[in-house]
């Protein structure tokens, strides 16, 4: 039973082949980056052959995931024979809603996945986009929802609450419900399971930092807080939002630039952000170069995106009344060594001993980054959404 995961993000979209009757086999995994953006690339690993790699622009979701089919069926680095041998697709999707567990797709579950567009205005419209596209690409074939905001639902109710009147909560359901529950989850017990201790009887924060980023609380096995809230914007710096802003500042701009709602909602989701601060990019990596080039607006962006990550970490720490572990997690978690030392840096008051010459350099590994014998635990954990994802899938169209 083969599945094919997609991770449809603002600009990229990851994916996994895996065959669920073979104890969940990744046959094969890539990722198309840059879509809309000059010089798209798809990387695409097959298992036990050489990576196939293309550059060319891939405007859309649609063509991207045509891409995608086509090496995966491609005679040479391809690993299936035919379409057919693909029996179901599973997306993940940022906001849910009302949705508390993964779903199987049908026109309910499409009405609701745009309704939480505004809510999600980077990425629910690149979800559904995906699942439409392969409604269009493979006709028939069945699909699944698998939803962001499910396991931050254990957060308290002075967690999840707003400092507003509580009838808006009543009325329109308002309150945080966190994003990136999937990888939140799998790395903490990822974690938790390398170094042979139960996540349950541990403290955990896990920084899932990408262009989209956020940071998760996790006390014994449960979510009790994460920075993002009601929509993906509030919380940290990230690629092109705001994070957390001070709401009279966005008031005092739309009152001074004649601002309408689109276009505030725009400017603090697609205009914001490092890409806004550095005025050059909202990749992590071209900022990186930058600054060492002495560019400063890319050296203040990287700074305000590493102090943010360090304040979160601070406050939830003391929220959980302690931490074990310290996690890294997403393409700039566990690839960007400059923004892990930032963070790290100047934390032995709270039992972090960080380690500066194993972290230097380090990219896209399961790997300890704090020195022996240090109180905290620190560490760079790859992620894996795509498998819990497909694990998800699978059960749905298997009790249908």
């Amino acid at each position: 039973m083969k599945i094919l995961v997609l991770n449809c993000g603002s600009s990229s979209i990851k994916y996994q082949l895996v065959d669920m009757a073979n104890n969940g086999e990744v046959m094969a995994k890539g990722i198309i980056e840059r879509i809309g953006i000059d010089n798209g690339e798809l990387t695409h690993k097959p298992i036990n052959k050489e990576t196939y790699k293309t550059v060319t622009d891939i405007p859309n979701h649609e063509v991207g995931i045509k891409m995608i089919l086509d090496a995966l069926l491609h005679p040479v680095y391809g690993v299936i024979a035919d379409k057919t041998e693909i029996v179901a697709a599973g997306h993940r999707v940022a906001h849910g809603g009302n949705f508390k567990e993964s779903v199987f797709v049908d026109d309910v579950a499409k009405i609701e996945i745009e309704r939480c567009f505004e809510l999600a205005p980077l990425h629910n419209p690149a979800n559904l986009s995906g699942i439409l596209s392969m409604e269009k690409i493979l006709p028939g074939l069945p699909q699944a929802a698998i939803f962001d905001t499910s396991f931050h639902q254990t957060m308290p109710e002075h967690c999840y609450l707003y400092g507003l009147p509580y009838e808006y909560f009543e009325k329109y359901k308002l309150r945080r419900y966190g994003f990136h529950g999937t990888s939140h989850k799998f790395v903490a017990e990822k974690a938790a399971n390398i170094l042979r201790k139960n996540w349950k009887d541990l403290n955990i924060i896990t920084c899932h930092l990408g262009n989209g980023s956020s940071i998760a609380a996790i006390r014994k096995g449960e979510s009790i807080d994460t920075s993002m809230g009601f929509t993906p914007n509030e919380g940290l710096i990230m690629g092109t939002r705001t994070g957390d802003l001070d709401l009279g500042a966005l008031l005092f701009i739309m009152e001074k630039e004649n601002m309408n709602y689109a276009q505030a909602n725009n400017l603090i989701n697609k205009k914001s952000g490092v890409m806004g601060i550095s005025g050059l990019s909202y990749d992590m990596r071209d900022l990186d170069n930058a600054s060492k080039e002495g560019h400063h607006r890319a050296m203040i962006a990287v700074k305000m995106f590493s102090y943010r990550v360090k304040k979160y970490v601070g406050a939830y720490v003391a929220a959980m009344g302690g931490l074990d572990l310290l996690l890294f997690t997403g393409g700039i978690g566990e690839n960007d060594c400059v923004v892990r030392e930032q963070v790290c840096e100047n934390m032995e008051f709270l039992g972090i001993s960080f380690d500066k010459e194993k972290n230097h350099g380090l990219r896209g590994k399961d790997e300890m980054i704090s020195v022996p014998g240090s109180k905290v635990t620190v560490m760079t954990v790859t992620t894996n959404e795509e498998f819990v994802i497909a694990n998800d899938t699978f059960k749905i169209i298997s009790n249908r």
